[in-house]
């Protein structure tokens, strides 16, 4: 080797670890100190008779690891706030250094005091229930039943890889279900919203807000009281699969079905299908045994019904018989006295009307006989009368026709004093003989 060359010391990455581990002496690392913050549950698993838990600060989300014995565990309430005594640890993992409290004492518990935001989280869920919430089987059914897909709508991270998990729980049962993905920054409560407010408009049946897991800060983004407020405003059904079986945001409580993991979503869409499936399958049978006895229990009530009815016609019938023969009785007792009455009424005018016909009849014969004498009288004078105008009548036609004789002769005299007289009128002369003529046939006629 040259002599020229430089020398350097080479370090491995577990020697680099060890000195910055062995450089962090502090007080706080060596000496027991306090701490005070929000208690949160971790997996809800002890390791070696101790709980790793979280301590969150008052003011931010800002959090410790905890480390406590399952004796102090056992008095200490999630989500209140402790003041606790202990030291802190260090946990080499990889190349990073993690920092952990242990617990030694509980020294105080703080009085929980409700905030603004807890009221408003409370109000939110109070709105929540008197809305009430959709029931996920009842949508899956009435789709199947309709033979229609459900049409799901399910919002992952940018980076996700859980639609395999929600995939394979799904299984076979995604010819059910129309499913489309959607991705935003899921760690952002206003990257959340917008996608919500996408989703709004496409009428979609189900809506899943879908994560795999993560750090438990980035969980309050699942406490954001817009989000939620616009969360339970939504038509379609809400789901949330967050990734965390322990922690409960205000979301999976305002969901309308929560699901802890991507897998268990799916898992539960694919057992409430094939259920529904296998209930279709067997409807059919159970439909036929259903209306049997259906079919045999109306039959029942209608036989009975009917008995009853029978019954109750066949009393009334006896009651309406005996009635009417009461009332046939009274009315035929009514009927032969109005008859007899009506007999001898009839009798009696019978009678009277024989006794006026026969003076009737001696009437007529006398006004008959009567009439006859007036008649022979009206004839006897009538042919008087008649006689007497008749020769009234000759008597003035003869003196009118010896009248027009005495004028006839005239003209003759004077029609032979013409004819004397040389000058013979031939028509004047015909005129007289008819006119004579005519005289003569009256008088013969009248005579």
């Amino acid at each position: 080797m040259s002599e020229q060359e430089l020398t350097y010391s080479v370090y491995s990455p577990a020697s680099v670890i060890g000195i910055f581990n062995n450089a962090l002496k502090l007080n706080a690392t060596v000496n027991l100190i306090y701490l005070k913050g929000r208690y949160s549950y971790g997996a809800g698993k002890s390791y070696g008779n101790s709980y790793y838990d979280l301590l969150f600060s008052e003011s931010d989300h800002s959090s410790i690891g905890i480390r406590i014995s399952s004796l102090l565990r056992s008095k200490i309430t999630n989500n209140e706030v402790y003041t606790l005594r202990g030291f802190i640890e260090k946990n080499i993992k990889n190349s990073s250094i993690e920092l952990r409290f242990v617990v030694d004492e509980i020294i105080q518990q703080e009085e929980k005091s409700i905030s603004e935001e807890e009221l408003q989280r409370y109000e939110l869920i109070q709105k929540k229930l008197e809305k009430g919430s959709k029931d996920l089987e009842t949508l899956v059914r009435d789709h199947m039943l309709k033979d229609q897909k459900i049409r799901i709508a399910n919002i992952y991270g940018n980076n996700a890889i859980v639609q395999k998990d929600f995939a394979e729980g799904l299984d076979v049962s995604s010819l059910y279900f129309e499913i489309d993905n959607y991705n935003c920054n899921i760690t952002s409560a206003t990257a959340i919203l917008s996608t919500l407010r996408e989703l709004a408009s496409k009428n979609y049946d189900v809506i899943g807000l879908v994560r795999g897991g993560g750090d438990r800060q980035s969980m309050e983004t699942f406490n954001d009281l817009s989000l939620s407020e616009h969360f339970i405003n939504m038509d379609a059904l809400m789901v949330t699969a967050i990734g965390h079986t322990v922690d409960e945001t205000l979301l999976d409580r305002l969901a309308d079905k929560r699901f802890h993991l991507p897998h268990d979503y799916g898992s539960g869409l694919h057992s409430i299908a094939e259920k529904l499936s296998h209930e279709r399958s067997n409807s059919r049978a159970l439909l036929i045994d259903e209306v049997k006895k259906d079919v045999k229990k109306q039959f029942s009530e209608q036989v009975e019904t009917l008995e009853k009815q029978l019954k109750k016609k066949n009393e009334e019938f006896t009651e309406a018989q005996k009635t009417y023969k009461e009332q046939a009785e009274n009315q035929s007792k009514t009927f032969a006295d109005q008859l007899k009455v009506r007999n001898e009424e009839f009798e009696k005018l019978q009678n009277n009307s024989a006794k006026q016909l026969e003076d009737l009849q001696k009437n007529f014969q006398e006004q008959q006989k009567q009439r006859a004498l007036e008649l022979e009288n009206y004839k006897k004078e009538i042919a008087a009368l008649h006689e007497k105008n008749l020769r009234s009548a000759v008597n003035e036609k003869t003196a009118a026709l010896q009248a027009n004789l005495e004028t006839v002769k005239q003209d003759n005299i004077r029609l032979k004093e013409e004819a004397q007289k040389g000058r013979t009128n031939y028509a004047a002369l015909f005129v007289a003989v008819i006119v004579a003529l005519l005289i003569g046939f009256m008088l013969a006629k009248m005579v």
